[in-house]
């Protein structure tokens, strides 16, 4: 019989009443007016951010001018399995437009030291059996995600349609060539019948909006454009050229859990700076086992990738394959979900009791790790979260918290306020000046901003209308992929459409639809696709009706700022462009059905006049 979780009768060192009024306390001291306008947008001055320093040889053509069947925008994993999935539809005739040097979207930019996969390997790689390729270990590095993305694009013959080192610029429709004429910062026309955009939720770079930013005379870079020819060695670490290098990481995040044990191994001395601890459990990483391996049956990815987002839903398995610290977060909790239905007796505690009880319990035992882990009793206090398990994206590792014990690492707590600002010579918190040759920002991506803003484009629908204004007072789609106004067009994203942790698992059920539409309108000579404005109305009141808060999603108001509930803001249109309520595992059933009943039921197709 399982452990059963009373908050009525809780460790004597644990009040449940004080904790709360703990997390209130640091939401509040977190709670900025500007939102997401705290940080920059890089562009004009700080525009060489996002150079590309991975770059050999910049690639020299002319510009295209040309008719194609299908364009995707995108060469990370939802533009390859897209077109994975569109060449077993047997279409061909397939662009690819990535900004990048090569295939890999996210892996390719992010190539800072000891980043790797958060999500087992097994399950997060895409295509895997498709390809014959077990990962070399439980979570895989970058260097070997990299490669697998690689791996699909000439499995699949990708490379040949797809263009690097070219951004789209603009994209209109014209309904007189029923076709997107989409333009590219290489002066290239591309006529597309369809497009689809695999642009990615986290993509583009963001910097603090910290002031003096501009003052700094030392070197900085963003992790996602790591600079290794100023710090040597490679992902893998040995970064030997900051030995005689003072370093600040301004960020603790997913990103910075991962690099800063690598930074801290070497530098002469390291500065992090933070605003907010990360939760931080254990990783627990291995090789794969060759045995396991050889043991697989066809078919164990997708029951793998299911088994598991079965149990991140919170829905009973008899087995958890993945056995991570992904399923035991929910595990724990969903245990009580459970309990608490069986349990009717007058005066029982309720589900969100219960479930309250299970998140304090799991988030003492992430701040009694960091108490094992961390010598120094005040900076092991500093580096505890206060704040509900998913209220911030969990991380794990195992370096992360013992680098805090090395003589040459300090911990800059700013409580919850943030770097006060940056002069020539180096960081000012709290009216104390850290000098320092080298500022490195782990400081994430945009999320709360506008799509077009995050693609880089806008696109123009039948009515000259743009995406931007469509969706000005609320996204409007159909199952999250397609707008009323915008023939042939369908955007992969969670956005009302599915929350899972595994975000590859979402874009195989994207890209399997898309294709599927797409094979219904080849077969039957459409070249028009477009949800009817009815069928988008029904989706949009399903999400809004199914939304857990009005800040839709992960994070809810209670929890501390972040990119989870839209850096603490209230925002009336977060509810209508959160994901479906009813849960991953209903969503892709939704699709699943809809696709079934081979009925296409509130999609218009049309023919050549």
């Amino acid at each position: 019989m399982s452990e059963q979780i009373d908050p009525q009768n809780t460790p004597v060192d644990f009040d449940p009443d004080a904790m709360r009024a703990r997390y209130r306390q640091e939401r509040d001291k977190r709670i900025r007016q500007d939102g997401n306008e705290q940080y920059i947008e890089m562009s004009g001055d700080f525009s060489h951010f996002v150079d590309d320093p991975y770059i050999e040889t910049a690639i020299e053509r002319e510009p295209l001018i040309e008719d194609v069947e299908v364009l995707l925008v995108g060469g990370g994993f939802g533009g390859l399995q897209a077109g994975a999935r569109l060449r077993d539809a047997g279409i061909e005739d397939i662009r690819i437009v990535e900004k990048g040097g090569d295939f890999g979207g996210t892996w390719y930019w992010n190539r800072y030291p000891g980043a790797a996969c958060d999500i087992e390997s097994y399950i997060y790689l895409p295509l895997v059996e498709e390809l014959g390729k077990i990962p070399s270990e439980k979570y895989a590095r970058a260097k070997e995600i990299l490669s697998h993305a690689r791996a699909i694009g000439e499995h699949y013959d990708l490379y040949r349609g797809a263009i690097f080192q070219t951004e789209v610029t603009g994209m209109t429709w014209d309904d007189e060539a029923q076709r997107w004429l989409v333009a590219t910062n290489r002066g290239d026309t591309l006529r597309a019948r369809f497009v689809a955009m695999a642009n990615g939720p986290l993509h583009r770079p963001k910097l603090p909006g910290i002031a003096g930013i501009q003052d700094f005379e030392g070197h900085t870079f963003h992790t996602s454009r790591w600079d290794y020819e100023y710090t040597g060695g490679g992902p893998e670490g040995g970064l030997n050229k900051l030995a005689d290098k003072r370093v600040a990481v301004i960020g603790t995040g997913a990103t910075a859990i991962q690099c800063v044990p690598y930074v801290g191994e070497t530098a002469e001395h390291l500065y992090v700076f933070q605003r907010t601890p990360s939760s931080v459990d254990i990783r627990g990483n291995t090789p794969t086992d060759p045995d396991w391996a050889k043991s697989l049956e066809p078919g164990w990815h997708r029951e793998r990738m299911e088994n598991f987002n079965a149990l991140v839903s919170g829905v009973p398995q008899a087995q958890d394959l993945v056995a991570d610290g992904w399923t035991d977060l929910i595990g724990k909790t969903m245990r009580l979900f459970q309990e608490a239905a069986q349990n009717t007796e007058a005066g029982a505690p309720s589900v969100a009791e219960l479930l309250e009880a299970a998140n304090f319990e799991k988030m003492n035992e992430i701040r009694a790790l960091v108490d094992e882990k961390v010598g120094d009793a005040e900076v092991a206090e500093s580096l505890k979260p206060y704040y509900q398990m998913f209220c911030k994206r969990p991380c794990f590792n195992d370096q992360y918290l013992p680098t805090f014990n090395r003589p040459s690492v300090d911990l800059i707590d700013t409580d919850g306020q943030g770097v006060e600002r940056i002069t020539s010579k180096g960081i000012v918190v709290a009216g104390r000046e850290y000098e320092v040759d080298c500022i490195i920002f782990a400081t994430g991506f945009e999320v709360g901003t506008s799509y077009a803003r995050r693609a880089g484009y806008e696109i123009v629908g039948r009515t000259g209308e743009t995406l931007t204004e469509y969706w000005s007072k609320g996204l409007r789609t159909l199952h999250g992929l397609q707008s009323h106004g915008f023939p042939n067009c369908f955007i992969m994203s969670g956005s009302q459409g599915a929350f899972t942790a595994n975000y590859p698992h979402l874009l195989e059920e994207c890209s399997t639809h898309i294709a599927h539409i797409l094979s219904h309108a080849r077969a039957h000579g459409y070249t028009t696709i477009e949800p009817s404005k009815a069928a988008e109305q029904e989706w949009v009141e399903t999400i809004i009706q199914k939304a857990d808060s009005g800040l839709g999603g992960l994070g809810g108001k209670e929890c501390t700022p972040g990119y989870y509930n839209n850096e603490g803001q209230e925002n009336p249109l977060a509810k209508q462009a959160s994901s479906y309520g009813g849960g991953s595992i209903r969503f892709f059933k939704i699709l699943k059905e809809w696709r079934e009943t081979g009925e296409y039921e509130g999609l218009e197709f049309g023919r050549p006049a």
